[in-house]
């Protein structure tokens, strides 16, 4: 007896990346030249075709892994792309995955398999099949997640002074806050672990380092602490 799936069509599934960097100034995103045909030489997302023993979640891992030699990256599961039109090179299938990278770390690293190219938020140049449309997803849930989780601190240095952790969310949301209120406000939220040390490149006085306490952190949310940084 013939296996019922037999007689389904077969498809490609694949997963593609959206990276997301913080350069200290500006939110980027990390882009490559598609090396194969169709639209080979176009600038794209990072992805890959899934492998027989692997879940998506490890397809994604791998594909961010062989980019940027990183692993235990945060990494979310996006969306899923299945118009039938969407890939001219076949029938495939793609599930979008976001992930926050800090540019320092990523900087220091040499690629080993695709290369890539930091791109301002704000220029990304176009994009292959709906790679754009994903883009433009993945920022507003980045958007939504950066403001009732602390996922920002992934795009920071592992010692940051107020004011670089404001100008990340202020790239984030693409608009400016006011200073005290955000200062006042991230403090008041009691996850940050202020060191002895100061940055004195940008002020005579200097701005004291912070770190952010996971540990801390994690033990305010099993008391039912809502982590909320951009309300008044």
């Amino acid at each position: 007896m013939k296996n019922g799936y037999a007689r389904h069509t077969s498809f490609h599934v694949a997963v593609d990346c959206i990276i997301f960097g913080y350069d200290g100034i500006h939110l980027k995103i990390l882009l490559v030249k598609r090396s194969f045909e169709p639209e080979k030489g176009k600038w794209s997302l990072v992805g890959g075709f899934l492998k027989d023993e692997e879940s998506l979640d490890d397809a994604a891992e791998r594909v961010l892994f062989e980019l940027t030699g990183l692993s235990d990256l945060y990494l979310e599961q996006l969306y899923a792309y299945g118009d039938v039109q969407r890939d001219s090179g076949g029938r495939v299938i793609s599930v979008a995955y976001f992930t926050l990278i800090n540019t320092e770390v990523f900087n220091g690293l040499s690629s080993t398999k695709y290369g890539g190219k930091w791109h301002d938020i704000h220029e990304v140049p176009d994009l292959i099949f709906d790679h754009g449309t994903m883009v433009t997803k993945a920022l507003r849930r980045l958007r939504r997640r950066a403001k009732t989780q602390p996922i920002g601190f992934e795009l920071l240095p592992e010692k940051f002074t107020i004011p670089q952790l404001l100008n990340l969310y202020e790239a984030i949301y693409d608009r400016e806050f006011d200073k005290r209120n955000f200062r006042k406000k991230i403090l008041t939220l009691n996850v940050l672990e202020k060191l002895t040390e100061k940055d004195m490149k940008n002020s005579r006085k200097g701005a004291f380092y912070y770190k952010f306490n996971l540990d801390k952190y994690n033990q305010l949310i099993i008391n039912g602490f809502v982590f909320d940084i951009l309300s008044n």
